[in-house]
C-alpha cells in the first residue's frame, strides 16, 4: 500500500489532505482511483490505514479507517554525524541509515576530508539528500522521515553529538573500547554515532572527541569502508534493542 507522510495539522477528525508533489504522484505517477487504500504518517507518530475520496493533483483526500502508532520506528533516537565521503557515498548512507532506524543525519568537516562542498551547492545537496530520505522512509515503511541537515564544523558537531545519552565517536586507533561493552542493558533515549572519511580520523580529533564526552569505540578487527561503518553501527544497535 503506498505510504506519504503529513503534517499533523493535515489531519482533521475522519479525513487527511495530501497536497502537493505527493497529490501529484497519487494522480499522476500512481494513477490511483477513489476507493483506493494509502497509508499516511503523521509527525505525530501516528499511522493511518485510509481510502481516497478525492483525487487532483494539488489536493488528495481520504477517509480515515483506522489509527495506531507508528510501529517502523526504534525504540531510540539515534543521531548519525558522518564525516564528508567522496563521490556519491553520502547518498548510499542516507538511504540505508534511513532503512536502518537514524532519525537524522549530518555530515560534518574533519582534517582528512578530501571533498569539500561549495558552500553555494549546500542547500541544493541538502534538500537532494531529504528527498533520498524521503523515498528510502516510504519504502521501507518508517514512521517518520529522517532529516538531513546542512553541514557542520568538527567543533559544532562535537557539540551537538555529545549530548546524546549515548554518544559514540568511532576510531581506529588507542584508547577505544568495543561496541558491545559500550551498550547499556537498559536502551538508551538518545544516542549519537560519529565516522569518519576515508581518512579516519586524526589523534588530536579523538582526542577533543573524548575531552567533549563522546565514548571512543572500535569496530573490530577489521577496517570499514567509510560509507560501511555507519551502518554497521546502525546495524548492532537495531540488533541489540528492537530485536
Amino acid at each position: 500500500m503506498p505510504r506519504f507522510f503529513v503534517d499533523e495539522n493535515a489531519v482533521s477528525s475522519d479525513t487527511v489532505a495530501i497536497t502537493g508533489a505527493d497529490a501529484r504522484h497519487v494522480a499522476r505517477s500512481l494513477r490511483m482511483a477513489v476507493g483506493d487504500g494509502i497509508t499516511v504518517c503523521t509527525t505525530g507518530g501516528r499511522e493511518l490505514t485510509c481510502r481516497l475520496t478525492r483525487i487532483r493533483d494539488e489536493l488528495c483526500e481520504a477517509e480515515i479507517l483506522s489509527s495506531r502508532d507508528a510501529v517502523g520506528e526504534p525504540p531510540i533516537s539515534i543521531r548519525l554525524f558522518v564525516a564528508y565521503p567522496k563521490g556519491d557515498k553520502l547518498e548510499t548512507i542516507v538511504q540505508k541509515a534511513t532503512e536502518l532506524g537514524a532519525i537524522s543525519v549530518t555530515p560534518f568537516a574533519s582534517s582528512f576530508v578530501v571533498r569539500k562542498p561549495r558552500p553555494e551547492k549546500i542547500g541544493v545537496e541538502t534538500e537532494r539528500l531529504n528527498r533520498i530520505a524521503s523515498e528510502a522512509a516510504k519504502q521501507c515503511r518508517r514512521g517518520a522521515i529522517p532529516t538531513v541537515t546542512p553541514p557542520l564544523s568538527f567543533e559544532e558537531m562535537l557539540e551537538q553529538a555529545g549530548q546524546a545519552d549515548l554518544p559514540l565517536f568511532c576510531y581506529e586507533g588507542e584508547g577505544t573500547r568495543p561496541l558491545p561493552e559500550l551498550l547499556p542493558d537498559a536502551c538508551p533515549q538518545t544516542v549519537s554515532v560519529v565516522t569518519g572519511s576515508e581518512g579516519g580520523f586524526s589523534d588530536g580529533e579523538a582526542a577533543a572527541a573524548r575531552a567533549a564526552g563522546l565514548s571512543l569505540v572500535g569496530l573490530g578487527k577489521r577496517i570499514l569502508r567509510c560509507e560501511t561503518a555507519p551502518l554497521f553501527v546502525l546495524a548492532s544497535l537495531a540488533f541489540r534493542y528492537e530485536l
